[in-house]
């Protein structure tokens, strides 16, 4: 099937999408039973987080659909983008009815969802038995290599069905990240740096932390599809500066979720200009994702509280001038109530001095990737807040308002995950069409082209399932749920692409001086912040397994 027509691939596509929801709904019921004879989902947790990935596999599915038909409609469903949808269907069935992939050495198969062979076997029948005969076959493969070489360098593989505004912010961000940060990036990287205030300071002037903002309080107040696009410019460039955007994207949604007028008026104007960088400071030492074990302690004392404890995992802590702070005020109340946010001033550091305040010393955490920011482990002892500085003027709301912020950053980190595997996709695209071996390009072997091809379909797939949580979120929808799905699709399609692309470089992809080296470690993080993959999954099988329906 070289060159798939759209009367003949879209109602196979359709067809496919509901043979998936109706194996999906007998999944959930055969997983539910399993929970409930378990005695709890953590008592069945393979079949639940694969019911997880099963579901965001079915979602993804649908978003390609939708995302066709739109082309469809404006008369932009091309070569390229039928060959995009015939393969992400392909591909995505077969796994589907022979094994998910939740991670390298773990494989869902529908047998453990409970699915019948009856049933399993009914599912590839039809459309569906069709898309896996010959959806990403031999043909579609090689025809699109050709295509992606064709395309070198592209902003974008394929139409991504963005709309003008969105276009025009995606190049104005691409050529930022051409002039300022990919020529740069691996030296940072190598050298161990952090990003150049210079580099901070353009992104402030194209209106980076203040892009979801809104106009009131000093942002551009553009919405979740806006930070989508710019992350992943960014990450394509480098990762650290993708991330840079994500503390004030947590701290503005902080503050206008649970900040009282004063508090909005005083702090959003600072972080939509970049006078102010903030950072997150939640995670404890032995408490990862258990944030209702968090024992750092607020007492008052008059007009301001003494913080004592310990932090971990603080990204950017030494150049940050404010902290979101989580933290326990009242150590009587059980889990997340005793917990309340503080926006918590601090003086930026120097390299010689990272933390020049009374009651607050750091260390730096040596990492593999991911470096253009530092990670630091914090103690505080007696550190002064004052009380106006309590998100909302009320204690124990800290975990509520925490929640309001998940959903963009991990429409946020999905984002990031895209532009990290689009970076991957380049470099080992790159390398293979430049490498000579046996007398030609390594790109004219299949066994290579097609791992460049298979990047190509997956950040497709993973692009829109990412933006689909976004327009959910600016519709003023619940999107917990779609936000997990694309961080926790897109992070492995992330990892998954710097893999191949270090493999397509062989040795060299082993060797520090090539930029791939850092994409596969900046890469490996991705499955484990904003939610590891397997409390990811935890999370999306609840949701939908405790939902009644």
């Amino acid at each position: 099937m070289t060159v798939v027509s759209s009367k003949a691939l879209l109602p196979a596509v359709r067809a496919a999408v509901i043979a998936a929801e109706a194996l999906h709904l007998n999944a959930k019921r055969n997983v539910r039973a399993a929970i409930e004879a378990a005695k709890g989902i953590d008592n069945a947790q393979h079949a639940a987080h694969g019911f997880a990935w099963l579901s965001t596999y079915v979602e993804a599915l649908r978003q390609m659909q939708r995302w066709a038909e739109r082309l469809e409609a404006q008369g932009k469903f091309d070569e390229f983008e039928q060959l995009i949808l015939s393969a992400a269907f392909g591909e995505y069935c077969a796994q589907i009815a022979g094994g998910i992939p939740m991670s390298q050495g773990e494989v869902v198969r529908l047998s453990d969802l409970g699915v019948s062979s009856a049933d399993a076997g009914r599912f590839q029948s039809g459309a569906v038995g069709d898309l896996i005969a010959e959806g990403f076959g031999p043909d579609v493969k090689a025809r699109l290599a050709s295509l992606v070489a064709a395309q070198t360098g592209a902003i974008t593989y394929g139409n991504v069905a963005l709309d003008d505004e969105m276009n025009l912010v995606r190049d104005q961000f691409r050529k930022f990240v051409a002039d300022r940060v990919a020529p740069f990036a691996h030296g940072w990287h190598l050298k161990d740096e952090l990003i150049p205030l210079s580099v901070v300071e353009g992104m402030s002037a194209l209106g980076v932390f203040g892009l979801t903002i809104p106009e009131g309080f000093g942002g551009a107040g553009l919405g979740k599809m806006a930070m989508c696009v710019v992350s992943e410019e960014l990450s394509r460039g480098y990762i650290g500066v993708g991330s840079l955007g994500t503390r004030s994207e947590i701290a503005a949604e902080l503050i206008l979720g649970g900040g009282t007028a004063e508090q909005k008026q005083y702090w959003l104007p600072k972080i939509a200009s970049g006078e102010i960088l903030p950072t997150a400071v939640f995670t404890e030492p032995n408490t990862g994702s258990d944030l209702g074990s968090l024992r750092t302690r607020a007492v008052r004392d008059g007009d301001v509280w003494k913080i004592t404890g310990n932090k971990t995992w603080i990204t950017h802590a030494a150049r940050a001038d404010m902290m979101t702070l989580l933290v326990r005020t009242n150590p009587d109340a059980p889990g997340y109530k005793g917990l309340s946010m503080f926006l918590a001033p601090k003086p930026r550091g120097t390299q010689a001095q990272p933390f020049p305040v009374q009651g607050m010393k750091g260390g730096e955490i040596g990492v593999l990737g991911y470096r253009g920011m530092k990670e630091y482990e914090l103690g505080f002892d007696g550190f002064e807040v004052p009380h106006a500085n309590l998100l909302g003027g009320d204690e124990g709301q800290g975990f509520k308002q925490l929640m309001v912020t998940f959903e963009s950053a991990r429409i946020q980190t999905a984002a990031r995950a895209i532009g990290v595997a689009q970076s991957a996709m380049d470099l080992g695209l790159r390398y293979a069409q430049d490498r000579q071996q046996f007398g030609k390009a390594i790109y004219g072997f299949a066994r290579v082209s097609n791992k460049i091809v298979m990047m190509a379909v997956e950040i497709m797939v993973a692009r829109q399932l990412t933006y689909f949580a976004a327009q959910e979120k600016d519709a003023g929808r619940r999107c917990d749920l779609e936000a997990g799905m694309a961080k926790l699709l897109a992070a492995r399609v992330a990892w998954a692409a710097a893999d191949s692309a270090v493999q397509i470089h062989g040795g060299n992809g082993f060797a520090l001086e090539y930029p791939v080296s850092r994409v596969l470690c900046d890469a490996r993080i991705l499955n484990i912040f904003e939610g590891a993959a397997e409390i990811q999954a935890q999370v999306i099988a609840r949701r939908l397994l405790e939902d009644g329906n």
